[in-house]
């Protein structure tokens, strides 16, 4: 099947110029295809299932949002870890790093989940989102926040005429957005199919100068939630991706050439492998929790009420020091060296680094190593 051609430009470039989208035959799926997808489907509504179990989710949900927020900016270049952007959250430690690239990620999705809530997934929807993810990022200045690009891009190589793929020129890409757009809003396919031609097909058509694959990693997890699919956003595919990096560019590039249904497998593949981890994840994190919960509650019945909000707020951001604990807390600075001690007999809490004499920083390392699987 087709889905556009490469077609030599007056500048003497070749562009990808897509047919009009979508073609009857991208909608029609192989068996094996719609079989994948309803195991994905179905995966996708257990891990939903099992988050609702978690007490308190959404202080869950932000440390899912860190890992998904720091794979999809590595795959861009970013150096910065989970662990930088837990600091620089923070305010502890900051280091001279580019993790303010995941924080950017962090608070698009965060806009994104909200705002959709009471706005359509639109293309201005999609320009609001871009516009979250790079006002006063590092390549903000080339990148036009929240517009689509007026001039021609590319992806690869040092030029237009060296490059590994070049997206339709603007008056091409004009033409493709707005068929893009009629496509969201199409409500008759399988969501999770939907949801992987979406992602490939926003980024053949690259529309803002910098940025695609960041807002497209984003809308993928959007777009399920707007579809209700997920009610609270918790499946997150950078993962998968940056851990398949060249795989999943060989993929899009197979989408270009025509071969859909290679992406469509493999976006699948990574819907079922990180719906399985995102179970087996949760399940982690009230294993966890109860056992801490338990250790809190053997303390005396005062030490405990505080304690299990300390917890709460360790679930949030499992960094912390003594001026995050006098705020969270609303304790003075001995009663907050006294409940971290206290963490610490637990087992709770760790010295994040024993070298450090004054202004220490703490972790919630048993939690933090979860993510990090």
């Amino acid at each position: 099947m087709s889905i556009g051609h490469l077609i030599k430009q007056p500048e003497g470039y070749t562009a990808f110029i897509p047919d009009a989208f979508p073609t009857q035959k991208l909608l029609e799926f192989p068996t094996d295809l719609i079989t994948k997808a309803a195991n994905a489907e179905r995966l996708i509504g257990k891990l939903d299932g099992i988050t609702h179990t978690l007490p308190d989710a959404d202080f869950f949900l932000s440390m899912y949002i860190v890992k998904d927020a720091t794979s999809s900016a590595q795959i861009e270049g970013t150096r910065a870890t989970m662990m930088d952007a837990l600091e620089m959250s923070a305010g502890v430690n900051v280091k001279d790093t580019d993790a303010d690239d995941i924080l950017f990620y962090m608070k698009a999705l965060s806009y994104g989940t909200e705002r959709i809530k009471n706005f359509p997934f639109s293309l201005r929807f999609i320009r609001e989102l871009h516009k979250e993810l790079m006002t006063n990022a590092r390549s903000s200045h080339f990148a036009d926040p929240g517009e689509y690009r007026r001039s021609q891009n590319w992806i690869g190589g040092t030029t237009l005429q060296n490059a590994s793929f070049v997206p339709p020129p603007v008056e091409a890409m004009n033409r493709s957005l707005a068929d893009f757009e009629k496509f969201i809003h199409d409500t008759t396919l399988m969501p999770v199919l939907q949801a992987g031609i979406l992602h490939a097909q926003f980024e053949t058509i690259h529309p803002f100068l910098d940025g695609n694959g960041r807002t497209g990693r984003l809308l993928i997890t959007l777009f399920l939630f707007e579809r209700a699919v997920l009610e609270k956003p918790v499946l997150f595919l950078s993962s998968f991706f940056k851990k398949n990096q060249q795989l999943y560019y060989d993929k899009l590039n197979a989408y270009h050439h025509n071969k859909t249904n290679e992406w469509l497998h493999f976006f699948l593949d990574g819907v079922i492998e990180t719906a399985n981890q995102s179970i087996e994840t949760s399940k982690k994190i009230t294993a966890l929790r109860e056992t801490d919960m338990r250790k809190i509650q053997a303390l005396g019945k005062r030490e405990a009420a505080s304690g299990v909000k300390f917890l709460q707020n360790l679930f949030k951001n499992p960094i912390t020091n003594h001026a995050m604990v006098v705020n969270a807390m609303q304790f003075s600075r001995s009663g907050s060296a006294k409940l971290i001690d206290r963490f610490i007999d637990l087992e709770i809490l760790e010295v994040f680094n024993e070298t450090i004499k004054y202004g220490k920083t703490y972790t919630y390392k048993k939690y933090i190593d979860i993510f990090k699987d």
